[in-house]
């Protein structure tokens, strides 16, 4: 085997990623003479530094006796791909300007653009300029995409204007950065140049502007874009219709999100999790396991971290511990270890579905804990009232040197309110303050008049809200009236009404809470007066409901409704137990 072929196969290791290969071949040419030969040592570092050992490559690099161009290009190249940019800065810097080549200025631009070394680019900019390689495609989109990143705008659409070669990879560069830099008005301008010059978008140019649609009017050329996207065949690629899912999920158009994620011919990965996330956030979680299931069962594909933390949002959203102890079953017969964040929404779903021993037991058994990981227990313990474990777990924190933020006293303080931990509930929420320099948001002063208002201090309840000027707030608001009606307190109470029916117009509670309030007063015209502001606002009371799981189905019961397929049996057995009589027109 001459040294032609061996740099042949040498060639093809680097293009497959064989590092066991282009180890072997290395030894056969170190054995054989031929490193001495340079086009062999350029094949070994390019192999490695392909196959991301990158120390291998500079390893082979330092013992070359003679370089050329090949030797630094594929070098520094090498440093830039593996995330080393200050390393392919620093080699470039050793380099002869003169054996520079226009790959070189590329890898070294692409350097300083992931350092966000505008300075250093700048200089490397007027070097290719002299030498005359500014103007080559790649090193003038190297170059664009640099000063983006480092928000230099108005350079990089300098650089983009002098461009000889304005090809569609160029307009890309300068769509996306435009996009990231929140010049959106911009870049939907140099599309539709990019479309006036004849250049036909590609999967790229439409992702660089479909990622950005959150507005009524983004939504509108988002239409557009995705006409344009079936027209050009490119809607049924993973890559496009992945975005689009998205896109569409963000203005509440799930049918039409739901049809794009059927109509991606190969889905990937993203495919399946996209639309699983999409599902929960309509909280149609329902959909999001039944899709999962379809993924691993009719599909045989591998879930990862983030589908199956995906698939317990949805049992914990459907409190749902049938399905999430199945999920949790699949993750110990199919891996050794998950994420942290895997951990964390098994903790969470536990505690979602009533079973907080299980919630602990998983928590304890976390090899490694973030703070969301202790959030989260602390939320689950909040949800089931416990809060001296709560108060446990904050003094575990705190021994562990666990610095506590915003929503682990959020989930402390309503752990202490639903326990009835008053004078704790006072403490933490001044030591939040005090020890921690955290300021009290709308859910701690929540929580805090929350925790008084149901220990009768109403009128304490009332400074805490106005010290911290939420007076305004309909959620404070709304905790204060609801405790005035629990302990009867008209003054406060109706007082705190007027103050919420003059912020708030879009919701029936505070008709109904100040009506209430009144009828436990015996005040029958005050209820009446209440009832006929309800009624003159058109506003309507949101029906309550329970979920219950039976053999894994999730079965719902609302308030005045009897539609349930089995509520003859459902009566009949309510009747036998003596909590029903004779019919069912109490559901009515």
């Amino acid at each position: 085997m001459g040294p032609q072929v061996l740099g042949s196969i040498l060639h093809q290791c680097s293009k497959t990623r064989s590092f066991q290969h282009g180890f072997s071949l290395h030894a056969v040419a170190i054995k054989m003479g031929f490193i001495s030969n340079l086009t062999i040592p350029n094949h070994v570092l390019n192999m490695y530094a392909k196959c991301g050992k990158i120390d291998f490559a500079r390893q082979v690099f330092d013992e070359m006796s003679e370089r050329n161009v090949v030797s630094w290009s594929a070098m520094i190249s090498g440093y830039d791909q593996a995330g080393r940019g200050l390393n392919a800065v620093q080699l470039f810097s050793r380099m002869k300007l003169e054996q520079a080549n226009e790959f070189v200025f590329a890898s070294a631009v692409s350097a300083c653009a992931s350092l966000l070394a505008v300075d250093v680019g700048k200089r490397i900019h007027s070097q290719s300029v002299v030498l005359g390689y500014a103007d080559v495609s790649f090193v003038s989109n190297s170059l664009v995409s640099m000063y983006m990143k480092c928000g230099r705008c108005s350079d990089a659409l300098s650089v983009f204007m002098s461009s000889s070669e304005r090809n569609t990879v160029a307009y890309n560069a300068i769509i996306s950065g435009l996009v990231e830099n929140k010049q959106v008005e911009k870049a939907y301008e140099m599309f539709r140049l990019m479309c006036q010059q004849g250049l036909v978008p590609n999967r790229f140019s439409l992702v660089a502007l479909l990622g950005n649609s959150s507005n009524p009017n983004d939504f509108r050329v988002g239409m557009e874009l995705h006409c344009l996207a079936v027209k050009l065949n490119l809607d049924s690629i993973a890559f496009v219709g992945n975005v689009l899912i998205k896109m569409y999920s963000k203005f509440n158009l799930i049918e039409n999100a739901e049809k794009i994620f059927w109509s991606i011919e190969e889905k990937d990965m993203i495919s399946w999790n996209t639309f699983i996330v999409v599902c929960c956030h309509a909280l149609d979680h329902a959909k999001g396991l039944i899709v999962f299931s379809e993924m691993i069962k009719t599909h045989s594909l591998t879930p990862d971290d983030f589908t199956y933390t995906s698939a317990l949002s949805a049992c914990a959203g459907l409190a749902s511990s049938i399905s999430g102890r199945q999920i949790h079953g699949n993750l110990i017969r199919t891996r050794l270890s998950y994420d942290t964040g895997v951990a964390n929404a098994l903790v969470n779903m536990y505690a979602k579905c009533g079973s907080i021993k299980h919630a602990v037991t998983t928590f304890n058994q976390m090899g490694f804990r973030n703070l969301v990981s202790w959030n989260t227990l602390m939320a689950g313990f909040a949800n089931h009232g416990y809060g001296k474990h709560a108060l446990e777990l904050f003094d575990r924190m705190k021994k562990l040197k666990t610095k506590p933020d915003s929503v682990t006293f959020i989930a402390l303080l309503a752990a202490l309110n639903h326990t009835g931990l008053v004078e704790e509930g006072k403490f933490y929420f001044n030591a939040m303050q005090e020890t921690y320099g955290i300021a009290p948001n709308v859910d701690h002063v929540s929580c805090i008049v929350d925790l008084l208002g149901r220990a009768r201090r109403v009128k304490e309840a009332e400074e805490y809200m106005e010290r911290y000027s939420f007076e305004h707030d309909p959620v404070v608001l709304g905790c204060l009236l609801s405790a005035c009606r629990v302990h009867g307190d008209l003054i406060v109470g109706k007082r705190t009404a007027e103050r919420l029916l003059k912020i708030q117009k879009v919701s029936a509670s505070p008709y109904v809470l100040l009506s209430n309030l009144y009828a436990s007063e015996s005040m029958w015209d005050g209820v009446a007066e209440a009832r006929k502001q309800l009624k003159d606002s058109l506003m309507k009371k949101e029906p309550g409901h329970s979920l219950i799981e039976v053999k894994g189905n999730i079965e719902k019961f609302t308030v005045g409704r009897i539609s349930h397929p089995r509520i003859e049996q459902i009566v009949g057995v309510l009747q036998i137990l003596g909590f029903a009589e004779d019919g069912f027109s109490w559901c009515h």
